[in-house]
């Protein structure tokens, strides 16, 4: 035997060993190995993922996620997986899915290419914009009208981001405050400390019909960007994305996301059986009849 067939025998040998090793990689045999899947949730993104008075993660995103976990079961042949949940915030969500703290997040996250730099994103579920609210008595309408304000946003989101340059490029002369989370900026709000909070509109929304007093609030009528959100996977790893795809794409395509939206924004929903009343929007419908996990919000308008 040459030398250049014994090279050629060796490579061949060690594909075969290494080949069933490489497509056990990632996140599904992270599931396998482990017989569990943790899934990252906020704790006041209603009605996307937040605790309900028995201080249990729930929401649409939950729901979503649920019937994801569902899909890998069958998947891997598994019919018990066991389910973890870890609390994030915005600021620590993509370090913790980065790191494999979480296997997927399930929240409000905006999906964007900046992001995808770090993270990956299955299919859009849910399309959104990023507002302002602030007191009516405020009378504070568009951006030019929080010149000099203090403005509140909640650290690690797209929207502070946004707001702050828009603040440089409009010399509007605002103060940007980070707050925590989203019910510490609406607080903020509420107490005097800030004139305005800018937040995706879905969760100011959200805010303001279980807040004390609905309607002493006003949402800006001016959207200041799309926002499309994601549940955030690890970035490079086809094989689960592969997976998670196929179920976001089975529960449009079977109706299911009917009734799941239905619970959320068109019914009461817990603690307080607050009715968001908030019908799908023409965007989301798109994206149920023609699936995309997009970051351009062109592709939403």
């Amino acid at each position: 035997m040459t030398r250049t067939n014994q090279f050629v025998l060796a490579a061949f040998a060690s594909a075969l060993l290494t080949a069933p090793a490489a497509a056990q990689e990632g996140t599904l045999k992270k599931i396998r190995d482990s017989g569990s899947i943790t899934i990252g949730h906020r704790d006041a993104s209603i009605p996307f993922s937040y605790y309900d008075d028995k201080q249990q993660p729930v929401g649409y995103a939950m729901d979503l996620c649920l019937k994801i976990v569902d899909t890998i079961k069958s998947e891997l042949k598994m019919p018990k997986i066991d389910v973890k949940y870890q609390l994030v915030t915005s600021a620590n969500r993509i370090p913790l899915m980065a790191n494999g703290t979480i296997d997927l997040e399930c929240g409000s996250t905006t999906n964007n290419l900046e992001r995808q730099k770090q993270v990956g994103f299955t299919i859009t579920h849910f399309v959104t914009a990023n507002r302002f609210v602030a007191k009516r008595s405020a009378k504070l309408k568009t951006l030019d009208d929080l010149k000099g304000k203090t403005v509140a946003s909640t650290a690690g989101t797209t929207n502070i981001k946004q707001i702050t340059e828009l603040n440089a490029q409009k010399n509007l002369g605002a103060s940007i405050v980070s707050a925590n989370g989203h019910a510490e900026a609406f607080l903020m709000v509420e107490t005097g400390r800030a004139a305005a909070f800018v937040m995706d509109d879905i969760l100011l929304f959200s805010l303001v019909a279980t807040s004390k007093a609905p309607r002493d609030y006003a949402i800006s009528a001016d959207a200041l960007s799309v926002e499309p959100y994601g549940i955030m996977l690890r970035r490079g790893d086809a094989a689960f994305k592969k997976v998670v795809d196929a179920a976001m794409t089975r529960i449009y395509k079977s109706g299911e996301i009917d009734a799941i939206y239905g619970k959320w924004f068109l019914k009461p929903i817990p603690p307080k059986g607050v009715n968001l009343n908030l019908p799908m929007s023409e965007q989301f419908k798109m994206v149920i009849a023609h699936p995309t996990g997009s970051g351009d919000p062109a592709a939403y308008r």
